[in-house]
């Protein structure tokens, strides 16, 4: 069984990858379930998806101390979901820090550096997405998402390629975003080699 958790914020697309990745393990004849917590989403709040794949996944939400894969869209979300990660498992995590609605009315200055210092510090595997220079490159930030499943592809910790990935995109996007968020898992898995 893989269990794999994504977390981010409201907008970010978090919803949308884990559907990509369950359609992905089910392409391939696996058993996929997700779930969501999405919270005050549509406000920045946080939004966390389950998916898990196997026979053995009886249920939706991945207990604590049980997920294989953590792919956080944002440092400081990858630290509040960190309790899910199983001890040795991976993380990959974008530097795109999303300064939080409380943090914004305030004079503070976040960029998600106190959040990697803390998790360099963890028994994980942590792999770093430079989410901004992917979203430079492709020119929407909307498509960090498909970046980061790219990324997560070529960790091998998934049995998902970016193969797979593609073509369920390719199925289930609209053709008018299809160049875009291609390349998007191309480069986010390039950045991993």
């Amino acid at each position: 069984m893989l269990n794999i958790l994504l977390c981010g914020v409201g907008g970010q697309g978090t919803v949308l990858a884990s559907k990509i990745l369950a359609k992905s393990a089910i392409r391939q004849g696996k058993t996929a379930h997700t779930a969501e917590t999405i919270g005050m989403a549509q406000r920045g709040g946080s939004v966390t998806s389950h998916v898990r794949i196997g026979e053995a996944a009886y249920s939706p939400l991945i207990p604590l101390g049980r997920a294989d894969v953590l792919i956080a869209f944002e440092p400081a979300e990858a630290v509040r979901n960190l309790p899910y990660l199983k001890d040795g498992g991976t993380a990959i995590v974008s530097n795109t820090a999303v300064k939080p609605v409380t943090d914004a009315l305030s004079t503070t200055d976040y960029s998600g550096d106190a959040m990697f210092a803390y998790l360099r510090d963890e028994n994980i595997r942590l792999i770093e997405v430079d989410g901004e220079e992917l979203i430079r490159i492709c020119g929407s930030a909307k498509v960090l998402n498909m970046a980061l499943l790219g990324a997560a592809a070529a960790s091998g910790e998934m049995n998902i390629t970016t193969d797979d990935l593609c073509e369920i995109i390719r199925t289930t996007l609209p053709e008018k975003f299809h160049t875009m968020n291609l390349q998007a898992v191309e480069l986010g898995a390039r950045s991993v080699r």
